[in-house]
């Protein structure tokens, strides 16, 4: 598992040390000094190709102006035999360096040897780690924000996997309490106006009144036709949620599918009641104290917990009285337990019955009030939810076409459902462009851009770079040039400012790995894919390939070769396909 541009700078940070080491055997440092600092890669690479502020992190603990320090630096500095040609001290105090040959080299060597896993990094360490999205209610389809999740957690779950994680991809079926309970009677009003007339069966208020209601009412007729007419209401609503869960849950199975999300688990919220875990998790919190009952309800002391972790964060009396904390009903005084009573219990589940060591949920945005109460919770249970449980909230969609907002299908007539997008939006489009964006920024979806043709689509526009390099490799090969042996190829002769900076770029894949999975955005693939896509072009632009001097010919098609696995890798984690371009060959374009 390699990652050229870490390495690059933890050789900069020991070349650093031991040139320290020998200005202070010197005395041009005084004894005793030690360095810290960071090493980060300049927008600018004419100031070189990484630059070092050590030098000005250590003046005040070393009394000596930074670029006295630097100067000491490079001037005990020993460069032979590392990654670097040359260094020099730039403005205040900066240490520039600036890369050589080998390094080049070794990056698209590396990418040779690992193909597929190239960009594994192990930043994880094997922790378990639990990513939860989508789990939309199973009382109707599917919208754009449910869409919008399922990208967004399934692309980080495979990020994150490929950072070193154990990660298990999970859907939450909230199949238990009000929603249900709403759900089926507003089948049963249905059911009812079917067989007695509408204007003889109220509608509840609250009920859901969607034409996928009505279809399971019809569906619940055609079946058992008039028999549960006369029969209790509990009945009829056990039977009816049944049947409208025994219909919804697999369709939505069966989308996600079609939307290329497999999930290692659907875990049912009937389950944590029917085994009695809600129950207990509620009285553990209880012998802990963190209860009361008032009113015939049980409470949770949501304020007493939120307040203790406030202060001891340094917040005032002030400060915590602004924020108008309120305590959480757990059990209602008619015995029935609340929806976060359950979801404390789904969530110690997930740390202390089944042991992850890192939950990841990705939420709307409306969920915002929920993520500090079930952190709080989590913490009065002693599973460390401030550290161990990370909410991911996701902003609102808006599908546009001709530069109007759309909230309707065409086909249906219907508020736009994820069935109904697929229908008109191919798969790999539809992923691209829901993780174009960081979760927490609102986005507009183009539906007519999704589908266009051309560079104005970022998708298409790196599928085609993709194309072009397949095109490049297969007319090489039809002129007789054997695709080269990375190994045997002399890399040296890339010195190019076009080839050099397409081998930074691919490059940067392990790194771009490590910072999406550190920040939670898997959007920051989308970017890098475009940018690399970019520099390809910038490069076949410039560079003869096929015509070019042997050495010259094949140090390139190398370069090619690992562009095009790059691709493939990074397209792969956001879930998108390879285009079937037309004089792109199966051989060359299998991902």
């Amino acid at each position: 598992m390699s990652n050229l541009i870490q390495d690059a700078k933890e050789q900069i940070s020991s070349i650093l040390n031991r040139a320290c080491e020998k200005a202070v055997g010197k005395g041009e440092l005084p004894a005793g000094a030690v360095l810290s600092g960071s090493v980060e890669i300049p927008k600018d690479t004419a100031n070189g190709d990484y630059a070092a502020n050590h030098a000005m992190t250590g003046a005040r603990a070393l009394h000596m102006a930074p670029r006295k320090i630097a100067e000491a630096l490079t001037a005990n500095m020993e460069l032979e035999g590392t990654w670097f040609d040359s260094v020099e001290v730039a403005g205040p105090g900066f240490i520039n360096f600036r890369l050589g040959k080998s390094w080049y080299g070794d990056v698209l060597r590396d990418i040779a040897a690992e193909g597929k896993d190239y960009g594994r990094v192990d930043v994880g360490h094997g922790a378990k780690c639990m990513v939860e999205f989508v789990s939309a209610n199973p009382t109707g389809p599917m919208h754009m924000g449910n869409a919008r999740g399922g990208v967004l957690g399934d692309a980080l779950a495979s990020i994150l996997d490929r950072a070193g994680y154990n990660v298990w991809r999970e859907f939450y079926v909230n199949d238990a309490g009000n929603q249900i309970e709403k759900f089926a009677s507003s089948i049963d009003a249905r059911y009812r106006q079917l067989i007695l007339g509408e204007d003889k069966v109220e509608f509840p208020e609250d009920g859901y009144h969607g034409d996928d209601i009505k279809e399971l009412a019809k569906g619940f007729y055609d079946i058992y036709g008039e028999d549960y007419l006369k029969r209790p209401e509990a009945d009829r609503h056990a039977a009816m949620a049944r049947f409208g869960l025994d219909r919804n849950i697999p369709k939505m199975q069966s989308d996600l599918r079609r939307y290329g999300i497999e999930y290692d688990q659907w875990f049912f919220e009937s389950e944590l009641h029917e085994s009695g875990y809600v129950a207990e998790s509620v009285q553990k919190l209880t012998d802990l104290g963190f209860t009361y009952e008032k009113d015939g309800a049980l409470w949770l002391r949501t304020s007493e917990i939120l307040g203790s972790k406030l202060r001891a964060e340094g917040k005032t009396e002030e400060e915590i009285a602004k924020l108008d904390l309120k305590d959480d009903v757990l059990r209602r005084a008619n015995g029935f337990y609340t929806y976060f009573a359950a979801d404390i219990a789904y969530h110690r589940n997930k740390f202390e019955k089944r042991g992850f060591d890192k939950v990841i949920n990705v939420w709307g945005a409306d969920h915002h009030g929920h993520v500090a109460r079930l952190k709080g919770a989590m913490d009065a249970l002693g599973l460390d939810g401030e550290h161990r449980l990370d909410i991911v909230l996701m902003q609102l969609v808006k599908l546009t076409r001709n530069g109007e907002v759309v909230r309707m299908s065409k086909r249906t007539g219907k508020a736009i459902s994820l069935t109904d997008l697929l229908d008109e939006i191919p798969v790999d489009a539809a992923r691209f462009f829901f993780n174009s964006r960081a979760a927490e920024t609102q986005m507009e979806f183009d539906l007519d851009l999704a589908i266009k043709q051309d560079s104005d689509n970022p998708l298409y526009y790196v599928q085609y770079a993709h194309a072009r390099i397949c095109s490049v490799l297969r007319n090489a090969q039809e002129s007789g040039i054997a695709l080269p042996d990375t190994g045997k190829t002399d890399l040296s002769v890339l010195t190019g400012a076009d080839e050099r900076q397409l081998i930074k770029q691919v490059a940067l894949l392990p790194e771009e790995i490590v910072q999406s999975a550190v920040s939670r955005d898997p959007s920051r693939l989308n970017k890098y894919a475009v940018a690399l896509a970019q520099q390809f072009h910038h490069f076949y632009n410039a560079c003869r390939i096929k015509d070019a001097e042997p050495a010259v010919r094949d140090a390139r098609l190398t370069l090619c070769l690992a562009a095009k696995q790059t691709i493939e890798n990074v397209l792969k984690l956001i879930g998108c396909v390879l285009f079937p371009f037309q004089n792109c060959r199966a051989s060359f374009c299998a991902a």
